[in-house]
Order: C-alpha cells, then sequence, then structure tokens
C-alpha cells in the first residue's frame, strides 16, 4: 500500500497556493515549490505537473468552484491549506501513517546518497550532464563550468571535481584504475546506469529541468 497515492480534492488547495505565487502561473515541473509538494504529498512530478494544467483550464465543475472561492482571497486560500495541514494526521501525519509501507520512487533523487553527506542523485544527475560536456583534462576546480555548478547547486567547486573524477571510474571508455571515492562510486554507478549509456540529448534535455529546482 503506497502512502497518499490517490490524489485527493484537498490538495487541490496546497497546488493553488503555488499556482498563485508570482509570478502567477503555471510553474516549471522540477520548481523548488512543486517538488517540495511532491515530497509532501508522495505524488511524482509528471503527475503534479498535470495537475496544475488542469488547474490553469478550469477542467471541471469543482476547479471553477475553488477559483471563484479562492481565485481573489489568498488568505482565505492559505487559511484553508493550513488548516488541512493541521489536521492532515491528525496534526501528526508521521505518527499517522507509522506501520504503513511507504513506495518511494522520485523521492530518493531528492535525498542525500548517504548519511552525512549533501549530494543528492538529482545533484550528481547534473554534474553527469556536466561531464559529458568536459574532458577529463578540464575536469578541475578552476574550470568556469565547474564554478558555475557548484554554484547552482551549492557545494563546493571541489566537491564537483570529486564526482567527475569517480564518474571517470564509471566510463567504460576510459578504463579508468585506481581507488575511487569509495563514499560516491555506488550512487555514481547507479547514475550512470540510468543515464550514462542513454541518449545524451535526454540527459541534456532532463538535466535543464531539473537546474529549476535550484534556481
Amino acid at each position: 500500500m503506497a502512502k497518499n497515492s490517490k490524489w485527493q480534492d484537498d490538495y487541490w488547495l496546497l497546488l493553488m497556493q503555488i499556482y498563485l505565487q508570482k509570478p502567477v502561473g503555471v510553474k516549471s515541473m522540477y520548481s523548488r515549490g512543486m517538488i517540495d509538494l511532491c515530497m509532501e504529498l508522495h505524488i511524482a512530478p509528471n503527475l503534479l505537473f498535470n495537475k496544475m494544467g488542469e488547474l490553469a483550464n478550469l477542467d471541471t465543475p469543482r476547479i471553477e468552484h475553488l477559483w471563484e472561492t479562492y481565485g481573489n482571497n489568498p488568505r482565505k486560500l492559505a487559511r484553508a491549506a493550513t488548516l488541512w495541514r493541521e489536521m492532515r494526521g491528525f496534526n501528526n501525519a508521521d505518527a499517522f501513517y507509522q506501520g504503513v509501507e511507504t513506495s518511494e520512487s522520485f523521492e530518493k533523487d531528492f535525498k542525500p546518497v548517504a548519511e552525512g553527506l549533501t549530494l543528492t542523485p538529482v545533484m550528481l544527475i547534473l554534474i553527469l550532464d556536466l561531464y559529458f560536456r568536459l574532458t577529463p583534462i578540464t575536469m578541475v576546480k578552476d574550470t568556469p563550468e565547474v564554478q558555475e555548478l557548484a554554484r547552482l547547486i551549492k557545494v563546493s567547486a571541489p566537491e564537483v571535481v570529486e564526482v567527475l573524477e569517480t564518474f571517470q571510474y564509471c566510463d567504460p571508455y576510459l578504463k579508468r584504475k585506481g581507488e575511487p571515492a569509495a563514499h560516491l562510486i555506488e550512487p555514481c554507478k547507479q547514475v550512470w546506469r540510468r543515464y550514462g549509456n542513454a541518449d545524451t540529448e535526454e540527459l541534456v534535455s532532463f538535466a535543464s529541468q531539473l537546474k529549476d529546482y535550484f534556481k
């Protein structure tokens, strides 16, 4: 049984709040607000993005009523959303769902790859995208592209370089020997298996969308 696997009408309130954030309108699939809500509701980003499209298009009488009730009254919307969150799980959702099997998929991509680390699979995906744009000799902390990505994902340039170097051990064309970073090799292998051998253009497109999460 997956926790919160089905859409509930009350979720429209939370989604409408994000829609009404400036600039008002449909938000990108991987924007911070959308992903935070995905994590809260355990709903995949593409599904929540589709729901936002329904919200924008007033697809149902229920949605039309929501707009009539809350569209021009953000304070009323905020109160309703706050009340729902307080009532959810009797004000303690974790305790309410204790013992219920949780199905996680996309959520793991936004959580640290290991305890004590800040790097997440999403960050590794962005670094892999950069990996294919550089050559090994330019995978150093002084390379502008390395510094730019480090600033975006809020880690140090040496941390980005460490991941780039670890990906070199995953790259079958390099046949790199030696001792890769022990704490990174398995997470990097997992990301490489997912995207390293896929269509480069697909990775470029996905990475471009993921950058919205860090902006």
